[in-house]
């Protein structure tokens, strides 16, 4: 509407008048909407000032007079609201060419494209205007301002109309998040346009859904997919991310301009938080709380499309489920070797008994297989021979395995044990070792098993073994065990960060632990696990 103004008030008035017009409007536009920046006002004054001076020479250079509108001139209106809509694309398209890396010549196609019919628009309305104002001046402007106003509210409507259609197309109509749809056509938009740009893409999955869903009923579970949507929706909108529910119990969050570093802090802190914002009957669910588990990628200007970074946040998904849920995993292509050992037979076997004996306390479970991870890093950082290799990481998946034995009542008291308590709990390694001797073929594992607590000054259970009398592979256990030990998550509860456990190995080292594989872990932890540094 402000360009049928100008163009009318060029064909009748001339230029000095349609300038003066402009620097009212402007005036009155500023101190209207006081709250936008300054420059923002500036920048829209420059490019109708030159858009109107150009369009005026344009306009009397062709043969156009001013304050005559007729047939005659047609040309002239014409070829005068051309360069005015050149102008104005060009303007445009340079400002979003200084604030995006897309070729301007693209930019100015797009706005050709789009806005070509706006434009012939406005010349017939800046005709029709200059016609009623010649002949019926009063009239025409009632006639004119009452058309303006009818038009601007059908087309508010309409827009209004079309905006709610769009976003009801874009939102999942359970949790009112972006959609499967909306997200992937944003995700190849994004990879198209910021090809070389970092992003990381984050995959999440509400642990144990179908559990929470079998014991409270599919309504319940809806409320609980509303709640998870509100605490992801929290947590992501302070920041230029893309969220959205990606299927089921299945959400995925894009992030811009994020290392991998950034993102794994973000979505770490974030389950964090939902593991302690309670909501009804999540008691029933293995860890206690509402939990997801994770999987992040990052892209950093490699030639992947949409469904091979989709992919690869998957399998870290995957991993992080694999390691008993309710944590973050960043993929890495070294999984590989730790999903070659956990396919391999006796592993594989070994692993489903665990999981059997320990589904009582998924923490144990989870407990097992992060010093089971552990394990397999530093037997590589040690150089273990195959044999010694293999019985630590076998050792360590399976050590805790006497727990079965032990009430579950004492295995989740969040306060500390009493000493009949902490008497009960200690007898877990002869009570483990009862259980893994009757299968020779575990006989290897024994030591680990029974002897884990020892402690390298003897103080520690069940024998009170001290320095080298304790074998090799079950002083390296006790650090692995109690590194976990010191980090392990609980909701609800506060837990050392690694920086922390890594103060308390290297102040127990010649005493709990022996001084020979401290050092070692600790740089096999800051080599393997940098992201897991800062709680």
């Amino acid at each position: 509407m402000d360009s049928t103004i100008y163009l009318v008030s060029i064909f009748i008035f001339g230029l000095n008048f349609s300038l003066t017009l402009l620097l009212m409007s402007s005036v009155i536009v500023a101190i209207y909407q006081v709250k936008t920046a300054w420059w923002k006002h500036l920048f829209n004054f420059s490019s109708f000032t030159l858009m109107i001076i150009a369009g005026y020479y344009v306009y009397i250079a062709t043969g156009g007079e001013v304050g005559a509108v007729g047939f005659p001139y047609m040309h002239s209106y014409v070829l005068a609201m051309i360069v005015y809509m050149l102008l104005n694309i060009f303007v445009i398209g340079m400002f979003f060419w200084f604030i995006s890396n897309d070729p301007l010549l693209q930019i100015v196609k797009v706005f050709l494209k789009e806005s070509i019919f706006s434009y012939f628009s406005i010349l017939i309305l800046s005709l029709i205007l200059g016609i009623l104002l010649l002949h019926q001046p009063i009239i025409g402007l009632i006639l004119f301002t009452a058309v303006i106003l009818m038009l601007s509210l059908a087309f508010k409507q309409h827009f209004k109309l079309y905006e709610e259609a769009s976003k009801k197309a874009n939102r999942d109509d359970l949790t009112g998040l972006y959609n499967h749809g909306y997200f992937k056509e944003t995700f190849e938009t994004i990879m198209k346009t910021q090809e070389m740009k970092r992003l990381s893409l984050a995959m999440i999955d509400i642990d144990d859904f179908k559990k929470y869903n079998d014991c409270h009923g599919h309504l319940q579970g809806d409320e609980l997919l509303k709640h998870f949507g509100r605490l992801l929706k929290e947590g992501c909108s302070p920041y230029n991310y893309t969220y959205a529910r990606y299927g089921g119990e299945e959400f995925v969050i894009l992030m811009p301009e994020k290392d991998a570093f950034e993102a794994y802090q973000f979505l770490n802190g974030l389950r964090k938080k939902i593991n302690d914002s309670y909501f009804k009957g999540v008691e029933v669910l293995p860890h206690g709380c509402l939990s997801f588990s994770g999987g992040i990628v990052t892209h950093e200007g490699e030639r992947y499309d949409t469904s091979e970074l989709l992919d690869r946040a998957d399998q870290a998904l995957y991993h992080a489920k694999a390691q008993g849920k309710n944590n973050v995993h960043l993929y890495d292509e070294n999984d590989v070797y730790q999903k070659s050992l956990n396919e391999e037979k006796n592993i594989e076997l070994l692993e489903q008994q665990v999981r059997i004996f320990l589904s009582k306390d998924v923490y144990t479970y989870k407990h097992s297989k992060r010093v089971f991870r552990y394990a397999v890093n530093f037997a590589q950082k040690l150089r273990l021979s195959e044999r010694e290799g293999k019985v630590l990481i076998l050792g360590a998946l399976i050590h805790d395995i006497g727990k079965i034995e032990i009430s579950r009542d004492i295995l989740n008291k969040k306060g500390k044990l009493d000493p009949d308590e902490w008497e009960i709990m200690k007898k877990h390694v002869t009570w483990g070792k009862d259980i893994i001797s009757t299968n020779k073929a575990l006989s290897e594992l024994v030591p680990l098993v029974e002897l884990h607590h020892e402690r390298y000054d003897g103080k520690g259970y069940p024998h009170g073994l001290q320095g080298e009398s304790i074998p090799k592979l079950a002083r390296i256990l006790c650090i692995i065990d109690s590194f976990d030990a010191m980090t392990t998550e609980r909701p609800y509860q506060a837990t050392k960060s690694y920086e922390e456990a890594i103060q308390e190995l290297r102040k127990c080292s010649g005493q709990q632990f022996d001084p020979q594989f401290v050092e070692p872990f600790i740089e096999m932890i800051e080599e393997k696990y940098p992201f897991e540094k800062v709680v």
